[in-house]
C-alpha cells in the first residue's frame, strides 16, 4: 500500500529542516573541546593546539583542548563517543592508535560506528631516533646491535597502537630483531629517556625531534615519509632502504560522536577546512615539518573503515595486547 503524505507533515518537516539547518548556520555559540588521548608535548597535543587557536579565531568562540591520556586513547574515545551529539566534544586522533586498540582488546568504544568523521587535520612525519652517543650510524647498523645485545634493543613509543610503535614493532618483526617495548603516554613524557640513552631508539615525530637533532642530541637514521625532508636533507626515507611495506597510516583526524546532524558535521568539515588554510597555523605546521591534509567527512569515514581492516589483522601479526 503506498500512503501519502499530507500537507501538514509536509510542512512539518520543512520546519525541522529549516531548524536544524539554522541550527548548523549559528554553531558554534559556546566553547568547542578538542579532547586527545595523548599526555602534553607530543605531535598530537601540539598540532590540535593551533588548529584550536585557528577555529577560535574563525568562530570567536573559545576552543579549549583536554588531554585525556591512558589505555592508548581508549580513554578520550570512549569520552567523545559518549558525549552529547551536539558538535561541541570533537576527538583529535590517530587513525591506526583508534582502530589498534579497539582490535586488540574489549575498548569501551567502537572505532567506526561510535563516530561521525569530519575531516583529516595532518599526517605525522616520523623519524627513527637514537642518541647522540649510539655507535649506530645507519638503521642496518642500529639492527646489528640489535642483534647482538642481550636482551634486545630497548625500543621507546608514545603509546600503545600509535603509528611510531606500529612502525617500529613491524620493522623489528619483519628485521628479526629483538627489543623491549616501553610505552609511555605521548612523545613528550619519553623524550628524556630517548635523550639520555635510557632508551636504544625510538620513531618519535620529525616536529618533536628536530629540535634535539639541530643542536646534536638525537641522530636519525631515516624518516618515515614519501620523499625527504628539507629539515633532514641528509637522511634517507623507509622507501630508500627498502622498507616501504612496512609503513603504517599516519593520518590524525578529527570526529564528533555518531549521531551529530550531518548539517552540522558539514558545518564543522567547512570550518577546519577554513581553519588549515589559516596563514598562522600553516607557518606553524610548516615549521613543525606537520603536512597538513584535509578530506570530506565521506573520506575520512572510508579511510576509518579500512584501517580497522588492517589494524585487526596487524595486530594479529604483532600479537599486540591491550587490557
Amino acid at each position: 500500500m503506498i500512503r501519502t503524505i499530507g500537507r501538514g507533515a509536509l510542512v512539518a518537516i520543512a520546519l525541522v529542516l529549516a531548524l536544524r539547518s539554522a541550527f548548523a548556520e549559528d554553531f558554534p555559540s559556546r566553547p568547542i573541546i578538542l579532547i586527545v588521548g595523548l599526555a602534553p608535548g607530543g605531535i598530537t597535543d601540539v598540532t590540535a593546539r593551533v588548529y584550536a587557536d585557528a577555529v577560535s579565531r574563525l568562530t570567536n568562540q573559545p576552543v579549549v583542548v583536554e588531554n585525556r591520556p591512558g589505555a592508548g586513547g581508549a580513554i578520550a574515545a570512549s569520552t567523545v563517543q559518549n558525549a552529547r551529539p551536539d558538535g561541541y566534544t570533537l576527538l583529535v586522533f590517530s587513525g591506526s592508535q583508534h582502530a589498534t586498540v579497539a582490535a586488540a582488546s574489549q575498548a569501551p568504544y567502537d572505532p567506526v560506528k561510535g563516530f561521525a568523521p569530519i575531516t583529516f587535520l595532518f599526517n605525522s612525519v616520523l623519524a627513527l631516533s637514537v642518541p647522540a652517543d649510539s655507535p649506530a650510524q645507519t638503521m642496518e647498523e642500529l639492527h646489528k646491535i640489535g642483534r647482538k645485545k642481550p636482551g634486545g634493543l630497548l625500543f621507546g613509543t608514545p603509546g600503545l597502537g600509535s603509528p611510531s610503535h606500529l612502525l617500529g614493532a613491524r620493522i623489528l618483526l619483519d628485521q628479526k630483531v629483538p627489543a623491549e617495548t616501553i610505552h609511555y603516554h605521548g612523545g613528550g613524557p619519553m623524550l628524556p629517556d630517548l635523550l639520555t640513552g635510557r632508551l636504544d631508539f625510538s620513531w618519535p615525530t620529525l616536529s618533536l625531534a628536530h629540535p634535539f637533532f639541530a643542536d646534536k642530541r638525537l641522530r636519525a637514521l631515516a624518516i618515515d615519509a614519501d620523499t625527504r625532508s628539507p629539515m633532514l636533507p641528509d637522511t634517507p626515507t623507509l622507501t630508500e632502504l627498502g622498507y616501504g611495506k612496512e609503513r603504517v597510516a599516519s593520518w590524525f583526524g578529527v570526529a564528533a560522536p555518531a549521531g551529530t546532524p550531518p548539517e552540522l558535521v558539514d558545518r564543522l568539515n567547512g570550518i577546519f577546512l577554513s581553519a588549515s588554510r589559516d596563514d598562522e597555523l600553516k607557518r606553524q605546521l610548516d615549521k613543525n615539518g606537520t603536512p597538513i591534509v584535509t578530506s570530506t567527512p565521506a573520506q575520512m569515514a572510508q579511510a576509518m573503515d579500512e584501517e580497522w581492516v588492517a589494524m585487526q589483522q596487524l595486530v594479529k601479526v604483532l600479537d599486540i595486547q591491550i587490557r
